[in-house]
């Protein structure tokens, strides 16, 4: 098995109510898993290729909650990635070289066995974890933006934080509001105002790297 690490940022949007009642094992909230998800790599590597200033991303919809699986996956990898590259992050996003479960890439392929080609395209985007500020464009497939989420009386922003010190995925994310409207073989039609995350990734093929 390689010897792989990916660091760096996400901003995931699903449909879901603010939480996410998947994050505490419980159900989605209408039934349904939609999601877009955009990743920016500071660093990174995969055997001896390497990932630095790299984006990737994907679309995904499930017909219940992502557990119980019949899901639908499109990857997306950023245009100027080499052949070398691209094949490395293919293998990191579905699961190769990964410990079984150990992340939410080798969970989310295991569950979407219904996956459409993967696609080579431009990944524009922008993440402020601290500031849960961010945006992401992919032409053709999805555009997404997330924003603080705002008290409904007096329009402040509001804070709060989902701290899984065993999760698959982070340790600590930051909720914010987003929307993500598609154009793609995949259409999510739910994400409008809904659950948003922001986290630092710090991901191996054992799972969070905690010391990162």
């Amino acid at each position: 098995m390689k010897n792989w690490e990916v660091h760096g940022r996400e901003l995931a949007n699903c449909n879901c109510a603010y939480g996410c009642p998947c994050q505490f094992n419980a159900l989605p909230t209408d039934g349904t898993c939609e999601a877009a998800v955009v990743y920016e790599i500071d660093h990174g590597f995969y055997g001896d290729v390497k990932l630095d200033g790299l984006r990737t991303a994907f679309i995904a919809k499930w017909p219940g909650a992502v557990h119980e699986g019949n899901g639908q996956m499109q990857i997306i990898i950023d245009e100027s990635a080499s052949p070398a590259q691209r094949d490395a992050l293919q293998a990191i996003m579905t699961g190769g070289d990964t410990n079984d479960m150990a992340t939410m890439w080798w969970i989310y392929s295991a569950m979407a066995p219904n996956k459409l080609e993967t696609l080579y395209k431009p990944i524009d985007s922008a993440i402020d974890v601290e500031g849960r500020l961010g945006r992401a464009s992919v032409p053709g497939v999805f555009e997404l933006e997330a924003e603080p989420i705002k008290n409904p009386i007096t329009g402040a922003e509001h804070r709060a934080r989902i701290d899984l010190p065993n999760g698959f995925e982070y340790r600590i994310a930051e909720m914010a509001s987003g929307t993500a409207r598609t154009s793609g073989a995949i259409s999510l039609e739910k994400n409008k105002g809904s659950y948003a995350q922001f986290a630092d990734l710090h991901l191996s093929g054992s799972g969070v790297l905690t010391a990162a």
